[in-house]
């Protein structure tokens, strides 16, 4: 049997992306599981709001130039308004939830031996980090914003500083305070490493992503000029396929999420050797195989 992958490990760029791919190969089966399990929910309600927004939008315009447009108008601003709130609430919480329950996973298979987690570990983790990485995420918001508009660069700089934070506090439980000070630690000499795996990784994600949603985005745009022609509007089944398949995209999150967590791992077993240190510290306390008889002379 092929040994599982080894995540406390010092790794280079490439084998950080290699080695990226090969962790959701190994484990896709349990991250798919996962996936859907705790982040199911979100997907639907996603999913929903973005129907509605879509269904608003779609008697607004297939209605453009008539008599009620006027008022129409009104009532599409408010509308737009209230479920583009709603979408965006449903959204952050989704991304929260997928990045706790990927990174918690990627914690307690370590802690565990290289062996993936049941489904009551996790929810045990994703229950104390939820909350906690939603306020991160928050903070880091709003520092990535004013990095960026003071200067561009600071912004670009920071964002793999920030995106380390994540894995330190669900891995290490740690507080907002010792995250950013290790995350500055772990990345020093190791910036371009870290940005140009998550760079890569992000560009693979968007790039699937366009491939899966363009088509029915393209349908619903065409539609936009084509609705004073008789009998063509923005399609119904469009807008609901799209809209699903814009939810199911998200599962292509766990890419850049794994890669984080193997930067993080790599990071910090070659700064730390936390791998070799805690396979140093597991000699001579196997015990002996009962089975194996004593040698005699």
């Amino acid at each position: 049997m092929k040994p599982s992958i080894e995540l406390a490990k010092t790794r280079d760029f490439g084998e950080i992306i290699s080695d990226s791919f090969l962790f959701i190969r190994e484990n896709f089966k349990q991250l798919l599981s996962c996936f859907f399990i705790f982040c199911g929910i979100f997907l639907l309600a996603g999913a929903i709001s973005n129907i509605m927004l879509q269904l608003k939008i779609s008697d607004i315009v297939n209605n453009f130039g008539g008599a009620s447009f006027d008022n129409g108008s009104n009532i599409f601003t408010a509308a737009y308004g209230i479920n583009t709130i709603i979408a965006a609430i449903v959204g952050i919480a989704g991304n929260i939830a997928l990045m706790v329950t990927i990174l918690s996973f990627m914690a307690l298979y370590k802690q565990k031996g290289n062996v993936a987690p049941t489904n009551e570990e996790l929810w045990g983790y994703i229950k104390y980090y939820f909350f906690k990485v939603l306020g991160v995420s928050i903070l880091n918001y709003i520092l990535l914003v004013i990095a960026l508009i003071l200067c561009i660069l600071p912004g670009i700089y920071l964002s793999p500083i920030l995106g380390l934070i994540f894995p330190i506090i669900i891995v290490e439980n740690s507080s907002f305070g010792y995250a950013w000070d290790q995350s500055f630690r772990l990345i020093k000499e190791n910036w371009w490493k870290v940005f140009g795996a998550i760079f890569i990784t992000w560009i693979i994600l968007i790039i699937c992503s366009a491939v899966i949603n363009t088509p029915f985005q393209a349908i619903n745009i065409w539609s936009v000029f084509l609705h004073k022609i008789p009998n063509t509007h923005l399609s119904f089944f469009s807008i609901i396929i799209g809209s699903i398949l814009k939810e199911l995209s998200m599962v292509l999150y766990i890419l850049p999420l794994v890669t984080l967590g193997i930067c993080y791992f790599s990071l910090t077993e070659a700064k730390d050797a936390t791998g070799l240190m805690g396979r140093i510290d597991q000699l001579g306390k196997n015990e002996a195989d009962p089975n194996t008889s004593a040698e005699e002379y």
